[in-house]
């Protein structure tokens, strides 16, 4: 019996990505593998938002990000992608700030200072000094990060993320209507690599259906 058990995950796992691999949105399950929202559906013209709430000081955010920038890669053709910090702390404001001059070449960077380098940057002057390093102009970064449009953005991701009932990331959001993360639609796998599988695989299938409800709209 113990045997048995410890094959479980591994069958669920198998059987998984084998239904996975040619899964629509039909097969998978509302509540379940995805939750539906009812937040407003973006503008985005012919392509589907994909919306990503994240935190630098977690490590399953950090882990997910180059999986999330390979799938980017191969679906820039059919979505556009946002990200929202979640939270109110040094490393939200500095995200908000970055986005604001515009600058998006260290995100990757702060991520691995984090998580590899072990510099922590949890607090206002330990990022400002990281970006200063990293080439930022001091007194446009100080500028953009007291200003109105910055605070605005960290309350915004706030009211965002309660509307689409979020308490844990990472997280995405496709299209405004629908939410699902690694543990949602993992749930029953052992494996983070299947996990993350697991959730492209959704993804894949929301973004499917939302591209063709939209061109039946014509």
């Amino acid at each position: 019996m113990r045997f048995l058990n410890l094959l479980r995950p591994l069958i669920a796992s198998v059987a998984f990505m084998a239904a996975a691999a040619g899964a629509s949105a039909a097969d998978f399950k509302d509540g379940l593998d995805y939750n539906s929202v009812s937040g407003p559906r973006p503008d985005t013209g012919k392509k589907v938002e994909v919306l990503e709430f994240f935190m630098y000081h977690c490590p399953h955010c950090n882990v997910l990000d180059p999986l999330l920038t390979d799938w980017l890669k191969k679906n820039s053709d059919k979505v556009v992608f946002r990200r929202m910090h979640m939270g109110d702390d040094a490393q939200a404001h500095a995200f908000y700030t970055l986005e604001a001059l515009n600058i998006t070449h260290l995100h990757e960077k702060i991520f691995h200072a984090i998580h590899v380098d072990r510099n922590r940057l949890n607090t206002d002057q330990a990022l400002l000094d990281f970006v200063v390093k990293n080439g930022v102009d001091k007194a446009k970064y100080q500028a953009a990060f007291n200003s109105f449009g910055v605070q605005t953005k960290l309350k915004r991701a706030q009211q965002v993320a309660a509307q689409y009932k979020l308490d844990s990331v990472p997280a995405l959001v496709i299209d405004g209507r629908y939410t699902t993360s690694p543990a949602v639609a993992g749930h029953g796998l052992s494996s983070p690599a299947d996990a993350h599988k697991a959730m492209f695989a959704v993804v894949d299938s929301l973004v499917a259906k939302s591209l063709q409800e939209r061109a039946a709209k014509k």
